[in-house]
C-alpha cells in the first residue's frame, strides 16, 4: 500500500447500530495489528459517562458535537494508520461526511432491519432504541440515514450474509486495491 504520504491509510467502519462496526474492527485489528479507534468508546471515556447518560443529561447534539471534534482530531495526516469503528448517526453532518472521506478507506457495514433489531433488542446501551417501538425507530433511522451511508462509503458490504472473518478479508482485499490505485 503506497499512497501519498498526506493520504491517511486508515479503515472507516460505518453503517447502522448492530451491524457489526466493533466486531469487524477488532477482526481487522487482529490482522493488521493497527490501533483500534472506537468512537462511541472514546467520547464515553472523555465524557465519563455512557452514552445514555451522555444522551440523557447533554442531548443527541452534545454528543454529535463530541463525534465532530473526534473526526477532526483523527484527522490527521501524520497519525499511524488505524481501524476506526464509527457511531451509526456519525454521517448525519455534511462535514462529518467529508471528514470521513478524508480519512481512509470506508467501508458501509450493512445489515437488514430484523437482524439490526435482533442484534439490539437486550443492549439497553442504544439511547435511539428507548422507544414503544424499536423496530419503527430503526426503520425510521434507516430509512434517513442509507443515502448518507451511501454518500460516504467506497465499499458496501452486506454484514449480515457473512461471518466477521470474511468480512475482514473482504474489507483487506478491497482496501489494499484502494490504497494502490489511488492518484497521487
Amino acid at each position: 500500500m503506497n499512497p501519498p504520504s498526506s493520504a491517511p491509510e486508515n479503515i472507516v467502519l460505518i453503517g447502522f447500530m448492530g451491524c457489526g462496526k466493533s466486531t469487524v474492527g477488532r477482526e481487522l485489528q487482529h490482522r493488521l495489528s493497527y490501533p483500534l479507534v472506537d468512537m462511541d468508546q472514546v467520547i464515553e471515556q472523555r465524557a465519563g459517562k455512557p452514552i445514555t447518560a451522555l444522551f440523557a443529561e447533554e442531548g443527541e447534539q452534545a454528543f454529535r458535537d463530541m463525534e465532530t471534534d473526534l473526526l477532526i482530531e483523527l484527522n490527521d495526516p501524520a497519525a499511524p494508520r488505524r481501524i476506526i469503528s464509527t457511531g451509526g448517526g456519525v454521517v448525519g453532518r455534511a462535514k462529518n461526511r467529508a471528514l470521513l472521506k478524508q480519512l481512509g478507506y470506508v467501508v458501509w457495514l450493512h445489515a437488514p432491519i430484523a437482524v439490526i433489531l435482533e442484534r439490539t433488542r437486550h443492549n439497553r446501551s442504544r439511547p435511539l432504541l428507548h422507544t414503544e417501538d424499536p423496530a419503527a425507530r430503526i426503520q425510521s433511522l434507516m430509512a434517513a440515514r442509507q443515502p448518507l451511508y451511501q454518500e460516504s462509503a467506497h465499499l458496501k458490504l452486506d454484514a449480515a450474509g457473512l461471518r466477521c472473518e470474511e468480512l475482514a478479508t473482504g474489507i483487506l482485499e478491497c482496501a489494499r486495491y484502494f490504497f494502490n490505485n489511488r492518484p497521487c
